[in-house]
Order: structure tokens, then sequence, then C-alpha cells
């Protein structure tokens, strides 16, 4: 199954919402006025149009090929598929909230007001594609700035672009390069950091940076281990002690009581 991907071109896009409309009525999400204003993602907005002048952009998950919440998330409830989105199943999650912290992009967002909350992002809608059929925001999109299909076509479709209209673009295909590429790819007649996104992301995988790095440590990471148990079993070791001298020391009662 080819790995799949959207291309969403700016220079084509009119800023009308229909894929943050579509994107809400496929997750059963609130939208309005209100919400349309929201330019950020949010536990009730998965996608967003991004405005500057007459100029857009829009935000979503970027489905990074090595996804960095996938590699910090304990319990596995972030997985990479073979098709191309990175889903989360909600059952496995224990809210430690590590992928808010380690998205190079500040994807995730969280149900704070829930009772029992859970974490919100875009899945390229998943089930959408298994099924054979295109996102529910390429579906929407009158113009066709946001398109679906194979990733390598959808690739070489945003390169072809650029080499057509040189003058239309700002020169780069945002997803390719960074944290070894995602499954989301960008064009824009001006530079996408007017519109909030990274300039500075490493073109390596967060992921293979940090098993780099690790490798460097475990023997400090083992012995930072003996040290944490041998303060704990002190600690509790203390505690031990004290409770056994209250009990074979009880208080004295004073003489005159």
């Amino acid at each position: 199954m080819a790995s799949k991907a959207i291309l969403f071109d700016g220079t084509l896009c009119i800023g009308c919402r229909s894929c943050e409309s579509a994107c809400a009525e496929k997750w059963g999400l609130p939208y309005d006025e209100k919400v349309a204003a929201e330019e950020r993602l949010s536990e009730h907005k998965l996608t967003t149009v991004v405005t500057r002048g007459e100029r857009y952009a829009r935000r979503l998950c970027m489905h990074c090929v090595e996804p960095t919440c996938a590699s910090v998330c304990p319990v596995g409830a972030f997985r990479k598929t073979d098709l191309g989105p990175v889903i989360y199943e909600e059952w496995r999650c224990m809210g430690c909230r590590y992928c808010m912290l380690a998205c190079p992009f500040h994807v995730p967002a969280y149900e704070w007001s829930k009772t029992l909350p859970k974490v919100r992002k875009c899945d390229m809608c998943y089930e959408r594609q298994l099924a054979g059929k295109v996102t529910a925001c390429t579906e929407a999109c009158p113009t066709g700035a946001t398109a679906t299909g194979d990733r390598e076509a959808m690739l070489a479709e945003a390169r072809k672009r650029l080499a057509e209209n040189p003058a239309q673009y700002d020169g780069r295909i945002y997803g390719v390069g960074e944290v070894g590429g995602t499954s989301v790819f960008l064009l824009s007649a001006v530079p996408l950091t007017q519109f909030g996104y990274r300039s500075d992301l490493p073109v390596e995988a967060l992921p293979v940076l940090t098993r780099r790095a690790l490798a460097f440590v475990p023997d400090v990471v083992g012995v930072g281990g003996v040290l944490l148990g041998g303060i704990y079993w002190i600690t509790h070791r203390r505690e031990a002690v004290a409770a056994a001298e209250g009990m074979n020391n009880p208080p004295r009662r004073k003489k005159y009581e």
C-alpha cells in the first residue's frame, strides 16, 4: 500500500475555511463563526486556516515519517501507519502528555475541561483513506488548494509547480526536509515562518537524534538508578527505624500529670 500525503498550495487558497468546516463535521466538533475566527489548533479545532493579509496557510498535524509523538509515548497510543497517517488510539492513552511536549509542530491538544480527557489531533482521515476516499478537507476544498494522493505523486506535483512557476512561490516545499520528512507538503508565496511554522528544525528525524544521544548514556542511567535506589532505601530505612524506636520506647508520662 502506497503511503499517502496531503499537498496544500497557499497560492490557490481563498480563505473560505471549507476545510475547517468539513474537518469539524467529520469529527463531530462544534463549528460556528467564533470557532472559525480561532486561527490556532485546539482540542475542538484540528485544522485551521491562518491568514496574513490576503495570504493563507493551513495548520494541521504534519504526520511525520518518523513521528516524535510515537517515539516518546510510553504506552504506544500514537502509531505511524503504512498508509501515512499518524493515528492516536485513545484507549491506550494514560494522559502523560509527553506527545504535546515532544511534537516539533505543537500539534497535539488536550481536553483539559473534560472529566475523562484525551488528546486530539488530525488523523489525516485514516478511515476514509482506508476506504479509498480522499480526506474530508480535500473533498471540501473548492479551489484545489488541498490535494490528497500517493506521497511520491504529491511531492512530484509540488516540485512541478515550483519548476513551472518559480516566481509564484517562495522557493521551498515545506515538509520535505523538516525532521526527516512529513506526509504533509506545504507551498506558499511567502515564507511559512510568517504563519508560525519553524525554520530551525533539523533535517534528521528527532527520534533518530534521541536514539543517538541515548546510546552514550546507558552507564550513566544505570548508575543513576542505583543512586536513586540507594537514596530511597536510606530514606525509608530511617523512617522504619524511627517507627520501631517509637514502639519500643513509648513517651513517658510526666510525673505530676
